[in-house]
């Protein structure tokens, strides 16, 4: 094997081409996942394990603001099941799903790494901490 096809086939370029592949066509469908396989020289069970795995990349369509909250333990401790709920409250939908309007998706992640500030929620790549029920109406707001 020459030294660029074993570079090739690490997870992180797998990971880092669907990150790409993601931002200029959105969600990875089979099609483009399949095409990242045969131009990375890699299985395409192996770029749907990376695909499927990490929690910033989606294989299905996604509303125009993606809110990720976070549920790891310090979000958790610090009532962080008090946001999820005022956040399904708000949007309707509970989370793994996307408003009628495809306005949002509302998503739970193991740690967006704001233990500092918990709980914490991502909206697009906007940081959002210190949370709490009361916060989440008007947060949602400054979102079209």
């Amino acid at each position: 094997m020459t030294k660029k096809a074993a570079r090739v086939k690490t997870p992180d370029n797998i990971l880092m081409a669907l990150q790409e592949a993601q931002a200029r066509s959105g969600p990875l469908t089979p099609e483009v996942m399949a095409g990242l396989a045969a131009s990375l020289g890699v299985p395409s069970n192996d770029v749907y394990g990376v695909a499927s795995f990490y929690s910033f990349l989606s294989i299905r369509p996604l509303g125009r603001n993606v809110i990720r909250v976070c549920q790891s333990l310090p979000c958790h401790l610090k009532e962080g099941q008090a946001v999820i709920d005022a956040i399904r409250k708000a949007l309707g939908v509970g989370p793994g799903r996307t408003t009628e309007d495809s306005r949002f998706t509302f998503e739970l992640v193991n740690c967006i790494g704001l233990c500092d500030g918990a709980p914490a929620m991502l909206i697009n790549h906007d940081v959002h901490t210190d949370l709490t029920p009361g916060k989440i109406a008007g947060i949602l707001q400054k979102y079209k």
